[in-house]
């Protein structure tokens, strides 16, 4: 990575670092479902969404991790954009909202979760999901996850 992206990543986290982080609402009390039921006909194309690698750690180099990536992308997903179903076995990661809101459907919730601006999301324990964008404005996404690499 280099100094201009590392400098970057830290001025874009930086008015996080402080503040106590509003955690998505996770799913309600009694509308969790068996993994999948919820996810049956779920997208699988992306549609209007950007994803860019804004910075990641080779871990190892850095933890003796071999073939992982510890990295952070910016996605934004326009107003009917859609990021498809996909699955986080073994590849943990958490997304904070930036701007706008998104909805994610996900295979433990019977229900959609909404995440606002300022909301982050805990993407582990194997969940499937897919998000999509209800509303009339961007949805600006910075995702870290552990990432195999190819």
């Amino acid at each position: 990575m280099s100094k201009k992206t590392l400098v970057s990543a830290l001025v874009l986290a930086a008015p996080f670092a402080f503040a106590a982080p509003a955690q998505a609402a996770d799913c309600p009390q009694g509308m969790e479902v068996p993994a999948a039921t919820a996810l049956r006909g779920a997208p699988t194309m992306p549609k209007d969404v950007t994803d860019t690698v804004i910075g990641s750690i080779d871990l190892g180099d850095e933890i003796g991790v071999k073939g992982r990536l510890l990295r952070t992308r910016r996605l934004v997903v326009q107003p009917g954009g859609i990021v498809p179903m996909h699955g986080h076995k073994d590849r943990p990661a958490l997304i904070i909202t930036i701007s706008g809101q998104i909805t994610e459907h996900r295979s433990s919730c019977a229900v959609p979760i909404v995440h606002r601006a300022g909301d982050i999301a805990r993407e582990a324990d194997g969940i499937s999901h897919w998000w999509i964008n209800e509303g009339t404005e961007p949805a600006v996404l910075l995702s870290s996850d552990v990432f195999h690499q190819m």
